[in-house]
């Protein structure tokens, strides 16, 4: 069975390795892949897959997939380093969503004057490189499909 992940918000898509945190560009949390909203003022970071909203943070989320997967994305590099500024939470965690779904608005403005990136990290918990095929899109909007994971 393949899972499709989609991409929580539109942008660039980035390879994991050239995100600036080692923690992600080395798949120390798990492969995925990366997307840079570029110049976007606001976004909103929508649900990639269906599941249950495991955590729930103003910076980042984690779906448990049914099947047991975790999917995790980070909204920005060092963004918890912002205690929420910017973050608007539209779910609770524990929530069972839909893929689609609004889970948090991001005003990037304190992110930028912060001089943090908004690169956006989406990860596979638990899984291995091998089992992930990456878009070879260029750019994705929200709800296309960003990973394939087998």
């Amino acid at each position: 069975m393949t899972t499709t992940i989609t991409a929580p918000i539109a942008g660039a898509v980035v390879a994991l390795a050239e995100v600036p945190d080692p923690v992600f560009a080395e798949e120390i949390v798990g492969p995925g892949a990366a997307i840079d909203p570029g110049e976007a003022a606001s976004l909103t970071a929508v649900a990639p897959v269906a599941g249950r909203l495991s955590s729930l943070k103003p910076h980042a989320f984690v779906i448990s997939t049914p099947d047991g997967r975790g999917i995790l994305v980070h909204l920005g590099i060092d963004t918890v380093e912002l205690s929420g500024a910017g973050f608007e939470l539209l779910a609770e965690a524990g929530a069972e969503v839909a893929a689609g779904d609004a889970l948090i608005t991001w005003d990037t403005a304190p992110a930028r004057e912060a001089g943090k990136s908004l690169v956006v990290p989406v990860i596979v918990l638990e899984a291995e490189s091998g089992d992930l095929k990456i878009t070879p899109a260029a750019e994705v909007a929200a709800g296309e499909g960003l990973i394939e994971l087998a």
